[in-house]
């Protein structure tokens, strides 16, 4: 005769909870993998895009300041440093890769769906008829006539420095004063240079501020104009 093994009911009940720990641990992870939302890179996403540009100006700021130093590099380069610090902390809130890095126009372009063309050059006001007197409203945001276009099919980026209004710049000394139009939303800025970067034009948080789209970190579509 065959003995049947009996497994008693303190027994029952452990394999039981034990069996449920597992299951739900599994769910558990199951749950945090399917909600977790895949990292965004420069080449699927403007925010991303916008952010691994700016991160890029200022390491080649920084690589510039370290090449021909000179007695304020030190300064400048620690407060580079905590601006890409920041930078990587917008990364991160972004679901970007943190410490992606791209170089102005060299930054890989997102996918978009295509626009309808439009000119480059703010459209002329009419002509006034004859006897009266022409007038010229005030561009919105700068405030300042246009000026020599420069740096052609530039994009621009935020540096991710504080204080009012500014900008910097790899080709305009300080003291230039730039407009620089988003061309997106016709919203404009003037702002003076007042220190070096690694691109044409690259605006503080409170310039940018002025003409940025919401949630965008770069303006693809950049009128930049040299205006004093």
């Amino acid at each position: 005769m065959s003995r049947r093994r009996t497994v008693s009911p303190k027994k029952k009940i452990a394999l039981l909870a034990g069996a449920a720990v597992v299951a739900g641990g599994g769910a558990f992870v199951m749950a945090t993998t399917s909600n977790a939302a895949p990292v965004q890179n420069a080449s699927n996403s403007t925010v991303c895009q916008g952010l691994a540009t700016a991160l890029g100006n200022n390491q080649s700021f920084i690589d510039g300041q370290r090449a021909n130093p000179d007695a304020q590099s030190q300064a400048r380069i620690a407060n580079r440093e905590a601006v890409i610090a920041q930078i990587k902390v917008q990364q991160a809130a972004s679901n970007c890769q943190v410490g992606e890095s791209a170089q102005g126009p060299q930054a890989a372009q997102p996918a978009q769906p295509a626009k309808p063309a439009q000119p480059a050059q703010p459209a002329q006001p009419a002509k006034p008829a004859p006897g009266q007197q022409q007038t010229t409203a005030p561009a919105q945001g700068g405030g300042a006539a246009g000026g020599q276009q420069v740096c052609v099919g530039s994009t621009v980026t935020l540096s991710g420095e504080a204080g009012a209004p500014a900008a910097s710049s790899n080709q305009f000394p300080a003291g230039t004063k730039l407009k620089v139009t988003n061309l997106d939303n016709n919203k404009s800025t003037t702002v003076q240079v007042t220190s070096v970067s690694g691109s044409c034009a690259l605006l503080n948080n409170a310039a940018f501020e002025q003409v940025r789209e919401p949630g965008k970190f770069l303006i693809r579509r950049a009128l930049i104009e040299k205006v004093g």
